[in-house]
């Protein structure tokens, strides 16, 4: 049994959200991954990835076996402004483990895409660490989508560092996996600095999502804002983490986390926690979460317009979605990710 993704503050026991329990185990063995597709035309790529200790990620043991048998690494330094890396791991019955690191240096502007994708029934699985530096003034751009199969396990460890104006946008399409653990640690320490972090989650079967966003806001007039929308249906379950700490010396910083949660089944489970902590004065912060079950009166009106009950559930859960979808840069992405949804509400 594995304990991961514990928040940076304890709460009580009865909430059931201070971590995670799973069975899952770690491989004990580098193995081979070779179905790695990587698009870049003029970016620095290299395999020179510092070794550091995160913050905060997932937990010590799959940290240190990230370390110990990692099968790919990639240092992504832009060289042009504007340039889209995208990045595919495919799993199939040859290349089942990855254990992946990844740092992305963004100097001017830089768009990344990282895409794990099962082409295999088999058990898959994935513990990645994703690092993102913001350079003084640049901008980076990082889509993360999971579409592993229902069998497999997909630990995620995001970690971003931020300097003077500096800004990283993610954009985390989590659908896939029996198991998805994501946490995603932001260090506002640079002035002017800005952190913006949308997730959509899908939890069919017994899926498991759980999400720890934590966000330390040291900067002057930093920004950071936290938006996840999720469903979930069958007997999957959700656990959403968040965490906005404004540090002494940040003044004029703002900061926003909001979650909802469609309950598409009786069964469904969904536990919020967002946190607001402080030791600045002169801040700005706002936090909430909500679930609900789908609002009978767009699902009559849909219907009534001749679409059948399961199409009409698939609209409205899309039309939610599609705030964050739209940040998508990739089109050709952005029909992917709303066909995976299309076959998970069937």
């Amino acid at each position: 049994m594995l304990e991961l993704n514990e928040t940076p503050i304890r709460t009580c026991k009865n909430f059931n959200i201070n971590n995670i329990e799973i069975e899952a185990i770690l491989p004990n063995k580098k193995q081979e991954f070779n179905n790695i597709d990587i698009k870049a035309e003029n970016t620095i790529l290299d395999t020179n990835v510092k070794d550091y200790k995160l913050a905060f990620g997932n937990g010590e043991l799959v940290e240190i076996n990230n370390k110990i048998i990692a099968n790919h690494k990639l240092r992504i330094e832009e060289n042009k402004k504007g340039e889209t890396i995208e990045i595919t791991y495919d799993f199939d019955d040859n290349n089942l483990n990855l254990i992946n690191n990844i740092e992305i240096y963004a100097k001017n502007e830089i768009n990344v895409i990282i895409k794990y994708i099962s082409k295999t029934n088999k058990p898959c699985f994935h513990n990645g660490i994703v690092k993102a530096y913001g350079k003084e003034n640049s901008k980076a751009n990082i889509t993360i989508v999971n579409f592993m199969n229902l069998e497999s396990n997909n630990f995620e460890a995001i970690q971003s560092e931020l300097e003077d104006n500096a800004s990283i946008n993610y954009c985390i399409i989590d659908i896939g996996a029996k198991n998805s653990i994501i946490n995603n640690y932001s260090d506002l320490y640079g002035k002017n600095t800005k952190c913006d972090i949308k997730t959509i989650y899908l939890g069919t079967k017994e899926q498991i999502k759980d999400i720890n966003y934590i966000a330390d806001v040291k900067g002057e007039k930093a920004n950071v804002n936290i938006d996840v929308q999720g469903a979930l249906r069958d007997s999957s379950k959700k656990h959403f983490k968040g965490t906005i700490d404004f540090k002494k010396g940040c003044k004029k910083a703002k900061g926003n986390e909001s979650e909802y949660c469609m309950l598409l089944s009786d069964k469904a489970k969904s536990i919020a926690l967002p946190i607001l902590l402080c030791t600045e004065e002169d801040v700005e912060g706002n936090h909430g979460a909500a679930s609900g079950k789908v609002d009978e009166k767009k699902l009559y009106y849909i219907m009534s317009r001749g679409i059948e009950y399961k199409e009409a559930v698939k609209l409205i859960v899309k039309a939610n979605f599609n705030k964050i979808i739209s940040e998508v840069k990739d089109e050709s992405l952005k029909e992917e990710i709303l066909n995976e949804i299309d076959k998970k509400l069937d």
